[in-house]
Order: structure tokens, then C-alpha cells, then sequence
């Protein structure tokens, strides 16, 4: 995550005295914190990087805050608290930011405090486009860090954030979750979204993924959305530590660098591992298709006051929903893919809703086709010999 933030950020890593600043809203015992400054005064020994942070768990707070001290950090800028529900470093903008927030944590004990900073701040605070369901608060995260970018006219910002897999994809057309991903992408500052190989963390096995977000996007990123698979790099460690037993060897992390630099698309062993798509791409509507109620006699029921009077009823039950990419016009794909199969059906446009999704995987699937039959049946005829040749011995 060090490597892709500062990757594009020549100046700060090749001037005399530069000076950058760096902030992770869930530190722990300050271990980003401290891997990011050991890597900007190894590219550049005349740079310094200002370092921030906040953790809840008390005893990591104190070997972070030492940490710090002994490395000649301001010790004030390391703060005790919840990120989510007392913000202790409101008003600070930053540079660079990382951040490793706990995985499917609901969010329930602090709900007042950001329900009530969502209703009466909105956009001006920091969960301005949308909160995620209860039961996961990653996205929370994702929104605070945004809140951290520095202006784009001020010099913008760059972050990295390790995600679960749930906020590529949870939530319909209109959610919390959906609706977050909607602001990011249509304001364009998704930069990139690496996937990981499972078995990462000490305390999961579940697939996680890396989000680049930045406000300062290079030209040719404008408009862009990089999908990196990097699921096959890992190598095994020679001992488990809890769910945790895989890890990157210094060649991999130097590979998802170089794909993530490159900005183009890639394959390995014939399978796509770097794809780049139009933001656009990842939006849809969703459409909700309406058929006729019909009475007894099969005949349709018409309105009978106000706007619907003599307009056909619609039959609930008979109600469906269809997706339609961003990039297709409604109309057309209603007339291909639902008149056809029901040709009195219409399209309800004021329950029309307009949705983001990111289906990673999806995206680097390749199809393998099945073996021949005869090829399958000769190998089930060995096996059903062998068995034969086996039962017999047991006979004799």
C-alpha cells in the first residue's frame, strides 16, 4: 500500500527537504505509520513525513504513541478515541493516508452519534452521500478518509484502504452501500482496486482488496477504474499464524507496483490480472417492470379516478425489477430483453433508481470448457475397473 500511494509522487520522493503528511485513522500500534516513513527517507533521506493517527484499543494506543515518540514524531498528533464516532483530529487535511479498518464490524453501539452527524451535517460532514448497513461499517471508513483528502487545489491527496469484499457489492440500486460507491465513481476518485489472495490476516481468511482513491488523479487515470487480480501472488509462510498463511514475497509486491504504475492491461499464464473500464461501467439502473392486474374473466383492470382512471392496474404480485447498464439506453433493452416474454408489461419510470456495483470477480473469470464425454467416460471405466479388480482380490 506504501508503494502504490507514493508511486506517482516524484517530488516527494526526489526533493531536498520536502515535507509530507501522513494519517491512519485505525493505527494500531503504528505500524503503517512507521513502514511509510521508513520508505519515503529511504527513497529520499532529506524528506520528512509528518505522521497522525487515531486507536480505540488502549493498549495499542500506548506502543503506537511510544512508537511515535522515539521516532521523533509529535506525540499530540497520535490520538485515543473512536474514529468513527469522536473525530479528535476534525479539522486536519492530508497528504497520504492508510488505513487497515476491522473487517464486518457492526456499528450499532456508535449508530446516534453518526446517524445524527449523517442528518444534520450532510454533505459538509463526513457520511454526507450515504451510511452502509449496520452490520458492516468498513464504508465508514472509506468516507472518513475522503473527509482527510486535501483539496485538489491545495496539492489533492492519496489513500489506501483494505477492504473486505462485501462494499464491491452489497446493497441494491439506492442503499447506503450503493449510493457511497455511486459518489466516489461518479466524482471520479477511484484510482484503483487491488484483490488479494485469501489467508492474509491473522484473524480471517476471507478475500480482502485494496482500494486507491485519489483526488489528484494523473491525466490519463481521469475517468478510469484499474481492476488488479493479484490473488495468485502469494507464497506460503513457513508457519501459520492464526488464519493467516499466505504472504507477498518482496517480488510480488514489486509485480502489483509495476501492473499498478504501468496502467495497462495485463495477462499471466493466459488469464487477465490487470484490466482498466470506464467508472460509468460499474453503474445501472434499476428498472421496476409492471404487467396488468386482470380480473376473473382474464380481463384487465383499468383505474378508475384521478391520474390512473382508465390507465391499467398493476398486479403486484406480477412485479419484477431488470438492471440496465448506464452505458444502454432504457427503452431499447426493455424492448429486447422484456417485451418479447411479456408483451403487456410497461415500465413504472418513477420507481427508477440508479445503482453502482464493482463484481471483481466477474471480471477476470475465464470460461474452461468441460472435457469431452468419451474422455470422461474412459477415465470413470478405469476407475470402475480398478474397483472391479479390487473387490475380486478381496473375493479370492
Amino acid at each position: 500500500m506504501v508503494n502504490l500511494i507514493f508511486i506517482e509522487d516524484d517530488q516527494a520522493l526526489t526533493q531536498g527537504g520536502i515535507v509530507r503528511s501522513l494519517y491512519d485513522p485505525t493505527a494500531g500500534t503504528g505500524g503503517m505509520l512507521s513502514v511509510a516513513e521508513e520508505h519515503l527517507v529511504g527513497m529520499n533521506p532529506s524528506a520528512r513525513l509528518v505522521l497522525s493517527g487515531q486507536e480505540l484499543n488502549p493498549e495499542s494506543y500506548a506502543i503506537c504513541k511510544a512508537d511515535m515518540l522515539i521516532k521523533g514524531q509529535d506525540i499530540k498528533k497520535i490520538r485515543f478515541g473512536n474514529t468513527l464516532s469522536d473525530d479528535q483530529l476534525g479539522d486536519q487535511k492530508y497528504d497520504y493516508m492508510l488505513s487497515n479498518p476491522p473487517f464486518g464490524v457492526e456499528w450499532k453501539k456508535i449508530q446516534k452519534e453518526v446517524q445524527r452527524e449523517a442528518d444534520t451535517l450532510g454533505y459538509a460532514g463526513r457520511f454526507g452521500p450515504g451510511l452502509p448497513r449496520v452490520s458492516d461499517g468498513s464504508l465508514l471508513f472509506l468516507l472518513h478518509l475522503i473527509s482527510k483528502m486535501r483539496p485538489a487545489l491545495e496539492g489533492g491527496s492519496r489513500f489506501g484502504i483494505v477492504l473486505n469484499g462485501s462494499p464491491l457489492f452489497t446493497g441494491g440500486a439506492g442503499s447506503g452501500e450503493s449510493e457511497i460507491r455511486r459518489y466516489v465513481l461518479e466524482n471520479d476518485l477511484v484510482e484503483a482496486i487491488i484483490g488479494l489472495p485469501t489467508d492474509m490476516f491473522y484473524n480471517t481468511g476471507i478475500s480482502t482488496y485494496i482500494w486507491i482513491l485519489s483526488n489528484r488523479k494523473p491525466l490519463e487515470r481521469k475517468g478510469k477504474l484499474q481492476l488488479i487480480d493479484a490473488s495468485s501472488f502469494w507464497q506460503k509462510m513457513r508457519k501459520s499464524l492464526g488464519s493467516k498463511r499466505k504472504e507477498l514475497s518482496p517480488e510480488h509486491i514489486e509485480k502489483i507496483t509495476r501492473l499498478f504504475g504501468n496502467f495497462e492491461e495485463a495477462e499471466h499464464n493466459g488469464k487477465p490480472i490487470s484490466r482498466i473500464f470506464c467508472t460509468e461501467d460499474f453503474g445501472y439502473r434499476t428498472i421496476t417492470v409492471e404487467r396488468p392486474l386482470r380480473d376473473e374473466a382474464g380481463q384487465v383492470v383499468l383505474g378508475q379516478r384521478g391520474k390512473a382512471k382508465g390507465q391499467p392496474q398493476a398486479d403486484s404480485s406480477l412485479r419484477d425489477t431488470e438492471n440496465v447498464p448506464l452505458s444502454e439506453d432504457v427503452q431499447p433493452y426493455f424492448e429486447r430483453e422484456v417485451l418479447p416474454h411479456v408483451g403487456d408489461a410497461w415500465i413504472d419510470h418513477e420507481k427508477t433508481k440508479v445503482g453502482y456495483e464493482i463484481p471483481f470477480n466477474r471480471h477476470f473469470y475465464v470460461f474452461t470448457p468441460p472435457r469431452p464425454l468419451d474422455v470422461i467416460d474412459a477415465e470413470l471405466k478405469q476407475v470402475t475397473d480398478r474397483i472391479l479388480e479390487m473387490i475380486g482380490g478381496l473375493s479370492g
